[in-house]
């Protein structure tokens, strides 16, 4: 007779994105995830793997639940520059205050951490860096279209450039930074993108 699962994979999974992006997946072990969801070794192992594979599914959960929909509402939205601006106002409140303040971002955490280059971890981070670069360059073409931008932008650079912030942003957060300096930052490269009239 086959094993019948007395606990929801989804919700389990959902615990064990909250623990990584708050503790960090590098630093915690199996026992503790096993405290965490109150499961067994064995109904771990059985559902999800071992640690890489669980931490694959909960980074790939991550970008599903938290980072996706961010970055399909940039890419929706029409208003070019401001919108660009808009985003880092809420990553910037969403890492310093609320209910994940310091947690930084889960995959950015992963990549600074070994477990980056481990099969199916780097391909999730990569996909998450592609999606994001490509909601800041869809959001560049419409501050070009309406000319908030400089003459000879590469846009492709600019979109690395603010994809790159939002990682600094996540790491800095982390680490205690304030908002208000984050947000300077952040404009200072804005301003070298856009146009006078715009600045």
């Amino acid at each position: 007779m086959p094993d019948i699962k007395h606990f929801d994979p989804d919700s389990t999974l959902d615990q064990v994105v909250r623990l990584f992006w708050q503790r960090g997946a590098e630093v915690t072990g199996i026992a503790e995830v096993v405290q965490a969801t109150g499961l067994s070794r064995s109904s771990l192992y059985a559902t999800f793997g071992g640690k890489a594979q669980l931490q694959a599914a909960a980074l790939g959960r991550y970008l599903e639940r938290q980072s996706r929909p961010v970055f399909d509402a940039l890419a929706a939205d029409d208003r070019g520059v401001p919108a660009i601006d808009a985003f880092f106002e809420r990553l910037v409140a969403a890492r310093c205050r609320g209910e994940h303040a310091r947690w930084g971002c889960l995959v950015t955490n992963t990549h600074a951490t070994a477990s980056g280059d481990l099969p199916g971890i780097r391909e999730t981070l990569d996909h998450h860096h592609d999606a994001l670069r490509a909601a800041m360059g869809a959001a560049l073409e419409k501050a070009r279209t309406k000319g908030q931008l400089r003459s000879g932008l590469d846009l492709e650079a600019a979109a690395e450039a603010l994809t790159l912030q939002a990682y600094a942003v996540n790491l800095r957060s982390r680490a205690g930074a304030e908002a208000g300096l984050l947000l300077a930052g952040v404009r200072a490269v804005l301003d070298g993108f856009t146009t006078t009239e715009e600045r």
